[in-house]
Protein backbone atom coordinates (compact mmCIF):
# COMPACT_ATOMS: atom_id res chain seq x y z
CA UNK A 1 0.00 0.00 0.00
CA UNK A 2 2.43 2.71 0.77
CA UNK A 3 5.09 2.13 -2.55
CA UNK A 4 1.43 3.03 -4.29
CA UNK A 5 1.37 6.45 -3.22
CA UNK A 6 3.20 9.06 -4.67
CA UNK A 7 5.62 10.70 -2.33
CA UNK A 8 5.05 13.59 -0.44
CA UNK A 9 7.14 17.15 -2.57
CA UNK A 10 8.15 19.45 -0.19
CA UNK A 11 8.46 23.19 -1.12
CA UNK A 12 11.59 25.23 0.85
CA UNK A 13 10.41 29.40 0.71
CA UNK A 14 13.64 30.89 1.36
CA UNK A 15 12.81 34.61 3.07
CA UNK A 16 15.80 36.80 2.81
CA UNK A 17 16.36 39.70 5.36
CA UNK A 18 17.72 42.71 3.52
CA UNK A 19 19.05 45.69 5.68
CA UNK A 20 20.23 49.59 3.81
CA UNK A 21 18.81 52.94 3.61
CA UNK A 22 16.04 53.61 1.37
CA UNK A 23 17.85 54.76 -1.43
CA UNK A 24 19.94 51.67 -1.43
CA UNK A 25 16.68 49.52 -1.31
CA UNK A 26 15.39 51.69 -4.02
CA UNK A 27 18.53 50.43 -6.21
CA UNK A 28 17.89 46.95 -5.68
CA UNK A 29 14.57 46.75 -6.14
CA UNK A 30 14.07 49.02 -8.58
CA UNK A 31 13.16 46.69 -11.16
CA UNK A 32 10.53 45.63 -9.43
CA UNK A 33 9.26 48.96 -8.28
CA UNK A 34 9.43 50.13 -12.25
CA UNK A 35 6.73 47.06 -13.32
CA UNK A 36 4.28 48.43 -10.83
CA UNK A 37 4.78 52.31 -11.41
CA UNK A 38 4.41 52.03 -15.01
CA UNK A 39 1.41 50.56 -14.52
CA UNK A 40 -0.35 53.03 -12.18
CA UNK A 41 1.16 55.97 -14.48
CA UNK A 42 -0.24 54.19 -17.58
CA UNK A 43 -3.76 53.99 -15.83
CA UNK A 44 -3.59 57.60 -14.86
CA UNK A 45 -2.23 58.74 -18.13
CA UNK A 46 -5.00 57.03 -19.54
CA UNK A 47 -8.04 58.10 -16.96
CA UNK A 48 -8.02 61.78 -18.02
CA UNK A 49 -8.54 60.29 -22.18
CA UNK A 50 -11.43 58.17 -20.99
CA UNK A 51 -14.38 59.94 -20.52
CA UNK A 52 -17.73 57.96 -19.75
CA UNK A 53 -20.78 59.69 -21.55
CA UNK A 54 -23.10 60.91 -19.35
CA UNK A 55 -27.07 60.02 -20.30
CA UNK A 56 -30.12 62.20 -20.58
CA UNK A 57 -31.64 61.93 -17.62
CA UNK A 58 -35.59 60.45 -17.33
CA UNK A 59 -38.30 62.64 -17.07
CA UNK A 60 -39.45 60.50 -13.85
CA UNK A 61 -35.51 62.00 -12.89
CA UNK A 62 -35.89 65.46 -13.87
CA UNK A 63 -39.16 65.77 -12.02
CA UNK A 64 -37.57 64.08 -8.45
CA UNK A 65 -34.64 66.70 -9.11
CA UNK A 66 -37.01 69.82 -8.99
CA UNK A 67 -37.29 70.68 -5.80
CA UNK A 68 -40.80 72.48 -6.01
CA UNK A 69 -42.23 69.01 -6.68
CA UNK A 70 -40.83 67.27 -3.51
CA UNK A 71 -43.75 65.79 -1.50
CA UNK A 72 -43.10 65.21 2.16
CA UNK A 73 -44.48 63.61 5.08
CA UNK A 74 -45.81 65.88 7.91
CA UNK A 75 -45.99 63.52 10.83
CA UNK A 76 -45.27 60.23 12.12
CA UNK A 77 -42.24 58.20 11.86
CA UNK A 78 -41.10 59.27 8.19
CA UNK A 79 -42.16 62.94 9.12
CA UNK A 80 -39.63 64.55 6.55
CA UNK A 81 -39.05 61.91 4.15
CA UNK A 82 -40.34 62.38 0.76
CA UNK A 83 -43.90 60.22 -0.07
CA UNK A 84 -42.11 58.67 -3.10
CA UNK A 85 -46.20 57.59 -3.35
CA UNK A 86 -47.86 61.08 -3.52
CA UNK A 87 -44.98 61.86 -5.70
CA UNK A 88 -45.55 58.89 -8.50
CA UNK A 89 -49.20 59.87 -8.41
CA UNK A 90 -49.09 63.45 -9.04
CA UNK A 91 -46.05 62.86 -11.74
CA UNK A 92 -48.33 60.70 -13.51
CA UNK A 93 -51.21 63.11 -12.89
CA UNK A 94 -48.93 66.00 -14.52
CA UNK A 95 -48.26 63.81 -18.21
CA UNK A 96 -52.21 63.76 -18.76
Amino acid sequence: MLSSQLPQITEVIYLVKIEGTLNELRALLSNAERATTSVVETVEAVKPAVKKTRRKLSQWQRYIKNRANHIKFKRGTKKGRLDLAAMSKAFKRSKK
